[in-house]
């Protein structure tokens, strides 16, 4: 598996040459500063890619995360040509560049979500929270959303009203600033009335539409990754659950499944996420890796720790509640399969995902979930799980 590292170029506080030090090669990064719907120029990732060759490490530029969908394709909102148009435009500018593994989402509105970024830990550092109470005051006190009272048991009802009650308007801008920090790069944060008005917009339009604008965007874009020779792999939903009133259709391997039907081609594939996956309480991520293990294109490796009311907080890689030993196991058996079916894709591009803010990365400013030593640490621990399983079954070699 190849180890890669998420680096949000001139936008990240770590370094190339601190990248260089954690022993990852490979680069995942995205053009964060070009508005959604936009062409990315083959300039623009020429000179990303030239970043990673000056600085002298052998780095090289392995997945985009992400290219990412515009609002409007979500909402399946007025004449979408050119904004399918520039998508595939900038699909072959990557890939005259060699760049030919995409990472995308097709969440709507707001991308991963938690409540607190720098909740901390008993041992000391900090962790990602996604809370079941805060979430649920945010929704019903602030928000005011229609509905919101229905999606939540008595107990977390209860207890949201009482952190409302007792919060400082502190309290309740951290809240929603801790949400928005999912939002990638320089793009538009919201505050309440804002994120109300968003919401708006996406009146009348429900699971089923969701999918169908999910299905018309796959139609579009798998047959350009074919010609390309590229890869194309939907990030699952983060919290893998409906949030805001907002349809999430890939959560499950259920959704995988669908996903996969749309378009039968191998190009049209998953970014297996055990952390995503992991929060639902139903998911078995090994199982689910083993699924779909063909359609495999790129992996983030993380765990995460539920609670019985549905919160859930990051944990480190090997302490959570995900057998991540039986996952890279699963991993690797497709890995030696790919090799033996001839397959080019046989080593699959890997990456330690939101780590704790632990030693010197407390007060560094990285971006919240990205940070230099908690991810080293995960890259280590998975590093020999790796050599581990590949030491004691030969056939992984």
């Amino acid at each position: 598996m190849q180890e890669s590292w998420r680096w949000y170029g001139p936008l990240d506080k770590i370094e190339l040459p601190q990248v260089a030090q954690t022993g990852a090669r490979g680069i995942v990064t995205s053009l964060h500063e070009i508005p959604y719907g936009e062409v990315w120029s083959g300039a623009a990732i020429a000179a990303r890619k030239k970043l990673l060759v000056d600085a002298g490490h052998g780095q090289e530029w392995l997945v985009v995360e992400s290219l990412p969908i515009h609002e409007r394709i979500k909402r399946g909102d007025g004449d979408l040509t050119a904004l399918f148009a520039n998508y595939r435009q900038s699909m072959a500018n990557l890939a005259a560049e060699g760049v030919k593994t995409i990472c995308y989402n097709f969440m709507p509105l707001i991308d991963w979500s938690r409540t607190a970024l720098r909740q901390p830990l008993p041992h000391g550092g900090n962790a990602l929270r996604f809370d079941q109470v805060h979430i649920c005051a945010l929704e019903i006190h602030m928000l005011g959303r229609d509905g919101a009272d229905q999606d939540y048991a008595q107990d977390v009802k209860t207890r949201a009203k009482a952190w409302f009650d007792a919060s400082t308007e502190d309290d309740r801008s951290g809240l929603v600033d801790a949400i928005m920090a999912g939002l990638p790069g320089a793009y538009d944060r919201y505050d309440v009335p804002a994120l109300r008005e968003a919401l708006k917009l996406y009146d009348g339009i429900g699971r089923a539409e969701i999918k169908t604008n999910y299905a018309r965007f796959l139609a579009e874009i798998i047959p350009a990754a074919q010609d390309l020779g590229m890869k194309f792999c939907v990030h699952p939903d983060d919290p893998p659950r409906d949030i805001f009133g907002l349809p999430r259709i890939v959560s499950c391997a259920e959704d995988i499944a669908w996903v996969m039907e749309q378009q039968g081609a191998v190009e049209n594939g998953l970014t297996l996420c055990s952390g995503s996956l992991g929060a639902g309480p139903r998911n078995d991520v090994p199982a689910i890796a083993k699924q779909f293990a063909d359609r495999i294109h790129f992996v983030h490796l993380r765990n995460v720790r539920k609670d019985p009311d549905g919160s859930f907080e990051e944990a480190a890689h090997l302490e959570g509640d995900t057998d991540m030993v039986a996952l890279v196991a699963v991993l690797l058996a497709e890995e030696k399969r790919r090799k033996e079916a001839g397959r080019t894709d046989c080593n699959l591009p890997w990456r330690p995902d939101h780590g704790h803010e632990l030693l010197g990365d407390i007060g560094s400013g990285t971006h919240p979930g990205y940070p230099l030593i908690g991810r080293m640490r995960g890259l280590a621990e998975m590093r020999g799980v790796m050599a581990a399983l590949t030491h004691a079954n030969t056939s992984f070699q």
